[in-house]
């Protein structure tokens, strides 16, 4: 098999392609058909799985894991996935065949022969440091010490930049040549910001798809120089928003969703609530007792900015009918996304609202990716938390705006136009992203 290396430039479509000479350079630019929903994890699942979230499980970047009563929000476990990447099935054909994957999800233990994915250390006392996480382990050492630190601050968050996704293709190019993988996959994250924080028609976009196109040329050259070939992709296109929709809000005030109140602010409580949804991008899971659902279908079709409640029959339609989705599935209409708090006042919210926290929220924060417009001096207030941090005193980084309306770009929807949605660069490429494994694998 002829080296192959797969960039996913999150966020690039065809219409913005235009402006990344480099990337066109590997053949014919087109649309490229995605899944629903147009999310980070389920689109990355049905690229390694060539199978829809019915199928192999991801059903959004966050669920409701019954079980546990506990929403998950952005795990890394490879195990996740209910059906095979199909790198693992080309080294069961040819064990010769070696692959990186390089800040593709689902890295914990995913089997491939090297790996590098952002991995904080978390103490005991609340502190973060962070770091990358790597296979073989000695990867890391060799990495950092050839481009320094990875960073992280740069990956997520109000400073999250170019910086971060020059790091990754540097490191790619380095893994690309040093260790001369089969396949490599390769996520140049840079333009899932920008475009979120301003929208997808931000004036500033051609130089932000410049930008990432001059990285994608240092894993170009890379490859070039081991005689492999470069096929780039993407998962979605970003689109304009106006306003958000506080679904569980909504949920709330009706009387389904409950709460704990407690010295750290209101938490959801799962076990007395009757509906909640797990907000992400455009599309919301709402998990909702049997007894309750017609009365929360009846509620949340006649609620502003909510365009489809999906149930029964029409998930599966969708390609979502799956033990982890929500009992409801909700579509957004165009212009609007669905945000996750559940609170009614913000005095009343919990302490990792105002945080970058991906984890213990109830869905996706975008807000997580700007400084709160309403602080006085927010670089200050950030200055003096890292400054606690240094002396080792306790400190909160609350700096995140609870206001949604600030952002205005998101996805999670099939796109109404192919040009604004997801694309694949490469010549003889699938029209399809479930088509993408079985063209790889052969």
């Amino acid at each position: 098999m002829q080296p192959l290396v797969i960039i996913n430039v999150v966020g690039l479509t065809p219409a913005l392609a235009q402006h990344a000479p480099h990337l066109k350079s590997l053949g014919p630019v087109k649309p490229l058909t995605g899944v629903f929903p147009a999310v980070t994890m389920t689109a990355q699942a049905s690229l390694l799985t060539g199978s829809h979230p019915a199928q192999h499980g991801i059903v959004g970047n966050a669920w409701f894991e019954r079980d546990y009563a506990e929403v998950r929000c952005w795990p890394q476990s490879n195990a996740l996935l209910q059906l095979p990447p199909f790198y693992r099935q080309l080294k069961q054909r040819d064990p010769s065949f070696t692959c990186a994957k390089m800040f593709w999800w689902f890295n914990q233990g995913s089997g491939a022969d090297w790996s590098v994915t952002p991995k904080p250390h978390y103490g005991a006392d609340g502190s973060k440091v962070f770091d990358i996480q790597c296979s073989p382990p000695e990867l890391a050492a060799e990495l950092k010490q050839a481009l320094g630190e990875f960073p992280f601050h740069s990956f997520w968050g109000p400073r999250a930049g170019l910086p971060s996704s020059q790091w990754i293709a540097a490191a790619s190019a380095r893994v690309i040549r040093s260790k001369r993988p089969t396949l490599t996959l390769v996520y140049l994250p840079h333009l899932d910001y920008d475009l979120q924080r301003f929208g997808g028609g931000f004036s500033g976009a051609p130089q932000l798809v410049a930008e990432v196109d001059t990285c994608a040329k240092a894993v170009i050259d890379a490859a070039h120089d081991i005689g492999a070939r470069v096929v780039a992709l993407s998962e979605y296109g970003i689109v304009d928003v106006s306003y958000p929709v506080y679904i569980n809000s909504v949920l709330r005030r009706a009387g389904f969703l409950k709460v704990r109140a407690g010295p750290f602010g209101e938490m959801l409580d799962t076990f007395e609530s009757r509906a909640f949804a797990v907000c992400d991008h455009q599309v919301a899971h709402v998990y909702v007792r049997e007894a309750d659902r017609s009365a929360v279908v009846s509620l949340l079709s006649g609620t502003e900015g909510v365009g489809s409640v999906l149930e029964g029959p029409a998930r599966e339609a969708f390609g979502v009918n799956h033990a982890r989705a929500g009992d409801l599935v909700l579509l957004s209409k165009a212009k609007c996304w669905f945000a996750y708090p559940y609170w009614l006042s913000d005095q009343d919210a919990p302490d990792f609202a105002r945080t970058v926290d991906i984890h213990r929220k109830i869905g996706y924060d975008p807000c997580e990716l700007f400084l709160d417009p309403a602080l006085k001096a927010p670089r200050l207030r950030v200055a003096t938390r890292l400054l606690r941090k240094k002396l080792g005193m306790r400190y909160l980084m609350d700096v995140i705006a609870l206001d949604g309306s600030i952002v205005k770009g998101s996805h999670g929807l099939l796109p109404g136009d192919p040009m604004q949605g997801a694309c694949i660069i490469g010549e003889g490429t699938p029209d399809r992203m479930v088509d993408v494994a079985r063209w790889v694998a052969g």
